[in-house]
């Protein structure tokens, strides 16, 4: 107890940015990942090879080098800037939107599958039925096949993510100040790894448990009668 009164305010510092960073990089997923499915599911080839390659090249790629490719590859490299270099907390901000674009990317991924799943549970005839009233790809799938598939996929889509919470802490490899940073430090700090890990397992339960609950809540409440 001690040791958390002593850090607490770091602690929960450490968790907003784990919130932050876990809201944009969702948001940002589920944009990308959507128009992944939408790319996998048109009637052309090379938007279906596009969507595929990148599905399989990102979900068999470690989000660690993912992240790491962001940081180093993006910005170092290629001088990819997320801040303006005048700011006086470039690094700072730079880091967290890196860290948020490689999360992106890489749930975008599961995003899409999940989204596509979704979509394959909606009868084909009704598919059938709105191209038959004259409606477009484009229309049957806004106004047919995702408002289903997203009703059919909650509960996955919860469990998506949680995961994206937990993987949050792969962006302290780039020195995004979340709680696997301060967990580190601290542990360095006291030398009390049970103490410490217990008090960022019970933070990440806290994040993660509610978020199963609600989806698990809003997946049975609003499930697709078939």
């Amino acid at each position: 107890m001690e040791i958390f009164n002593e850090y607490s305010d770091q602690i929960f510092a450490a968790f907003w940015t784990t919130i932050q960073l876990t809201v944009f990089s969702a948001i940002g997923a589920l944009l990308l990942g959507t128009v992944l499915a939408a790319m996998r599911l048109a009637p052309v080839p090379m938007l279906n090879w596009i969507g595929t390659s990148y599905v399989n090249v990102v979900r068999n790629t470690p989000l660690t080098l993912i992240i790491i490719f962001a940081s180093l590859g993006l910005s170092q490299t290629l001088g990819v800037t997320m801040a303006s270099r005048q700011s006086p907390t470039f690094i700072v901000d730079s880091n967290f939107r890196l860290a948020v674009l490689g999360l992106t990317l890489y749930t975008a991924a599961f995003v899409c599958e999940t989204v596509r799943s979704g979509v394959n549970t909606v009868p084909l005839g009704q598919a059938e039925a709105a191209r038959s009233l004259g409606l477009s790809f484009g229309q049957n799938l806004g106004i047919i096949l995702l408002p289903q598939a997203f009703r059919a996929v909650l509960i996955p889509m919860g469990s998506v993510l949680i995961a994206l919470t937990k993987n949050t802490t792969i962006a302290s490899a780039i020195g995004v100040a979340e709680a696997a940073l301060l967990m580190k430090e601290m542990i360095e700090s006291t030398a009390a790894v049970m103490v410490v890990g217990s008090i960022f397992a019970l933070g990440f339960v806290i994040l993660t448990l509610p978020l199963g609950l609600l989806f698990g809540y809003l997946g049975k409440r609003m499930a697709v009668a078939r």
